[in-house]
């Protein structure tokens, strides 16, 4: 998630990606079996947190296949859901979350399944129990007219309708508002979108575009994602597009949707999208994915956000500049690529994304990164930045607050300073490269510098990762 454009002094988010402060708490719900099944009622929720309610217990999903039909005119949504997913205890049921719309039947392993709903998780009981270990797949028809949510900070996110389609982002919880699933960082899995539409409308999901074909009326575009992806960067977005697909001078595949409304003022950024990749590959190593690109859209006056890192396509709530580029493309090493374990640790994505920025901007004749830590530590301006530390967020609607961006990449130049240059650029290499694909939390990282110093790091990240208020420079 990008920052708020202005000065460096000033730079914050303009968005929390908390999920909505309407959103239950953890449903443990009961579950009716027959007679002989054995196993454990999977649990709604994983512990998050901040988020207790997001995600599932009880089974690991490999993969989904997205099938939506988008009527753009009425917009109705009929869709199927199959999902391949692995039990990690016995199970008599297990849950699911998909906010609204109305789901028709349920299917585990060809077989039709009983289903209740209750806030925003679907309770699934096979006919049979599922054993510990055992590969199973679960399809979900459902239907209707896919709403927004709220985030605790009013922002909005979610299956956003706009003038010629929809907006489609879900960071933290907005991929449950079109899609049934396990909505949690932890549980990573790889995607087939098959979206159709009315021709003349593109719809745009992430990784590689296998077929568009069109039929009395109708476009259907197939996409597939090959690695493991968060739910909350999974797209569908929809709309009138100016369509560019190119290469880099690499060789990697570039998709750039641009809505006309947006096409003028994006051209320039847009035409940097090959140096930013070449530059941050130099920088943190090989580009984790088999293509890259851009959605820009032109969205509603409530989405007062920037963009999201929408996994090998970024979503921009409009036309980016060059810098929210480089914000974006590096969360595709933090956050896409290594993910948070959970949403306590977004300080992980945000802090090399927000750095990313201060290392393009010294490269571009700005300032240095040490200036623009001076700056910030210096600037009276915004109590917010030492409201909280970035390691302990508290309160889901800090989950993306100012301190998780900047203190987070303060962090970061103090780490710096702490092991030297060339400790701290092989860090910026070596960590996405060793958790590629993975997710990681705090501990993690901590650890991961301390072998590559004799440096005790210890004070440093006990001070500006977890101690509340100003840290004070020096021991």
């Amino acid at each position: 998630m990008s920052a708020d454009p202005g000065s460096a002094v000033n730079r914050r988010p303009l968005r929390s990606c908390g999920a909505t402060a309407a959103l239950s708490v953890a449903l443990l719900l009961s579950s009716c079996t027959s007679s002989g099944v054995r196993g454990a009622a999977g649990s709604g929720g994983v512990g998050d947190p901040l988020f207790p309610s997001l995600g599932n217990g009880g089974y690991q999903v490999r993969h989904y296949g997205l099938d939506l039909d988008y009527d753009i005119k009425k917009r109705h949504l009929d869709a199927t859901a199959d999902l391949t997913a692995v039990a990690k205890t016995d199970l008599r049921s297990f849950q699911l979350d998909l906010q609204g719309l109305r789901v028709t039947e349920v299917q585990v392993d060809g077989e039709k399944a009983e289903f209740s709903r209750k806030g925003h998780k679907l309770t699934v009981r096979p006919a049979e129990g599922l054993r510990k270990g055992a590969e199973f797949r679960t399809r979900v028809d459902y239907d209707g007219t896919p709403q927004e949510m709220k985030d605790p900070d009013q922002s909005t996110e979610g299956w956003v309708k706009t003038r010629d389609g929809a907006f489609v982002s879900g960071e933290p919880a907005g991929s449950m508002t079109w899609f049934p699933g396990n909505n949690h960082p932890a549980d990573k899995a790889t995607y087939d979108f098959t979206i159709t539409v009315p021709k003349g409308y593109t719809a745009v999901a992430n990784g590689e575009l296998r077929s568009e074909r069109t039929a009395r009326g109708r476009t259907t575009f197939r996409w597939h994602s090959g690695r493991p992806m968060a739910s909350y960067l999974a797209t569908a977005t929809i709309g009138r597009f100016e369509v560019r697909t190119s290469r880099t001078p690499e060789g990697l595949p570039l998709y750039v949707a641009v809505d006309p409304a947006e096409a003028k003022a994006s051209k320039k950024p847009l035409e940097k999208l090959p140096e930013i990749v070449k530059w941050e590959t130099k920088l943190f190593g090989p580009y984790p994915f088999a293509s890259s690109g851009a959605i820009v859209d032109d969205t509603p006056k409530r989405i007062d956000w920037l963009a999201l890192e929408s996994q090998t396509k970024p979503v921009y709530a409009g036309a980016p500049d060059t810098v929210t580029l480089v914000h974006e493309m590096a969360h595709q090493w933090f956050g896409d690529s290594v993910t948070p374990k959970t949403w306590a640790d977004t300080w992980l994505n945000e802090s090399f994304a927000t750095y990313a920025e201060w290392l393009w901007e010294e490269r571009e004749g700005g300032k240095t990164p040490q200036q623009q830590f001076d700056a910030l530590y210096k600037d009276t301006t915004d109590p917010d930045r030492w409201a909280f530390p970035p390691g302990k967020p508290g309160q889901a609607k800090n989950v993306t607050g100012t301190p998780v961006y900047e203190r987070g990449a303060m962090l970061l130049q103090e780490l710096r300073n702490a092991v030297g240059d060339k400790t701290f650029f092989t860090i910026l290499r070596e960590w996405p490269t060793e958790y590629r694909y993975r997710n990681a939390d705090a501990q993690d990282f901590i650890d991961f510098c301390q072998e590559r110093t004799d440096v005790d790091l210890e004070p440093l990240f006990k001070k500006w990762l977890y101690e509340k208020g100003k840290p004070e420079l020096g021991n």
